[in-house]
């Protein structure tokens, strides 16, 4: 299952980060919003790399805000394997989105926690890691198998739902 997962979730994230930034350009084109550049400075902060103020590594950029992204795809991958699929599945991911991004940033001392934030930039930021969350999820859940431990565990269960439907008594106890 975790070569699965692997590879599934790198998919599922960068199909999410794809989807994210589309939605990104289209708000900054409305809103006016100019391009953050907070992903960078806080690879560099990560990595050690020297910063250079009043200067835009759009490269540096990219290669946080996409591979962040693929990465935290095997999470949601995993999570689709494991039966945590759907729209629940991608509102707990979307909370695991914000939390990855608020830990690296403010432990580089690059962002401020969330509640300090004017609240537009705040909503604009839930939006679109939910967009991420959501369009992953949706990948991760086409590509993982249909029946993963958690559901052969509801299907064996009086009142329980799987949407891998009934399995045989036998396989839903793994006897």
């Amino acid at each position: 299952m975790m070569k699965r997962a692997l590879w599934q979730g790198l998919v599922a994230g960068a199909a999410g980060v794809v989807v994210m930034t589309l939605g990104e350009k289209v708000e900054q084109r409305l809103t006016g919003r100019p391009d953050s550049h907070v992903p960078a400075r806080t690879l560099e902060r990560l990595t050690g790399m020297p910063e250079r103020p009043g200067r835009q590594p759009r490269a540096v950029n990219w290669a946080m805000h996409y591979g962040q992204g693929a990465l935290l795809g095997v999470v949601r991958s995993v999570m689709a394997h494991a039966g945590l699929r759907g729209p629940v599945a991608s509102t707990q991911f979307t909370v695991v989105r914000l939390t990855n991004d608020q830990i690296l940033e403010n432990a580089t001392g690059v962002g401020a926690p969330p509640q300090t934030w004017p609240r537009k930039e705040l909503v604009v930021d839930l939006l679109h890691k939910a967009v991420y969350a959501f369009a992953a999820g949706a990948v991760a859940d086409a590509l993982a198998a249909r029946s993963g431990p958690g559901q052969r565990h509801a299907a064996g269960r009086p009142g329980r739902h799987a949407d891998a439907g009934p399995l045989p008594r036998h396989q839903a106890y793994g006897r």
